[in-house]
């Protein structure tokens, strides 16, 4: 297992991304084709800036990868824009005045793990929640939502949620991601939330 993590840590090193959780987008983009050319990409808890980095590539010049996080996101090119703020706080108004709709809404947000799954399940969660709201504010009909979240009692009520707004909900656990880790992402393709 130490040489699969060592072989990710160096592969993000050399290809000059700052983390290599970079690895898990990349799979499911390749796999499922999330982000194309032209598109705007909204990026929550975006440090140390793997994720953006990536999106900012594949967007292209003429797309925009707004990258929100309490901690800057450095050197990402023209295409990126950085909001220091906090993803529980932020209104959604902050982020309609750069882009009233974004096609995806990326979120890797984990909280500070405290050893109690159950704890570190509510935490994840909560930010699951909070990225899930902020998609459901900003995302263009038919938009993209990958999420990070750990397993746990409430993933299935989560994921239910999700299958409200979107047409298609499916688990993925990309290869670079540690066999032992809780986390799981959900890709929610096809927004299209019920009409009032």
């Amino acid at each position: 297992m130490k040489k699969v993590q060592d072989y990710y840590f160096k592969k993000a090193k050399k290809e000059g991304y700052p983390a290599r959780s970079v690895y898990k987008l990349e799979e499911t983009d390749r796999k499922y084709h999330l982000l194309r050319k032209g598109d705007t990409v909204l990026d929550l808890g975006a440090y140390p800036g793997s994720w953006t980095r990536y999106a900012a590539r594949i967007a292209g010049p003429g797309g925009l990868v707004v990258a929100v996080d309490l901690r800057r996101v450095r050197d990402m090119g023209k295409n990126v824009k950085n909001l220091e703020a906090n993803v529980l706080e932020i209104d959604p108004a902050r982020l309609r005045r750069i882009r009233r709709h974004f096609d995806v809404v990326l979120s890797d947000m984990a909280p500070k793990t405290t050893g109690r799954r159950d704890v570190d399940h509510y935490r994840s969660v909560e930010l699951a929640e909070r990225a899930l709201f902020l998609a459901e504010e900003l995302l263009a009909r038919r938009g993209t939502f990958f999420c990070k979240i750990f397993q746990g009692e409430d993933l299935p009520a989560f994921r239910d949620r999700c299958r409200e707004q979107f047409d298609s909900v499916r688990m993925v656990k990309p290869k670079s991601s540690r066999p032992e880790s809780v986390e799981v992402f959900l890709l929610c393709r096809c927004f299209s939330p019920p009409r009032s």
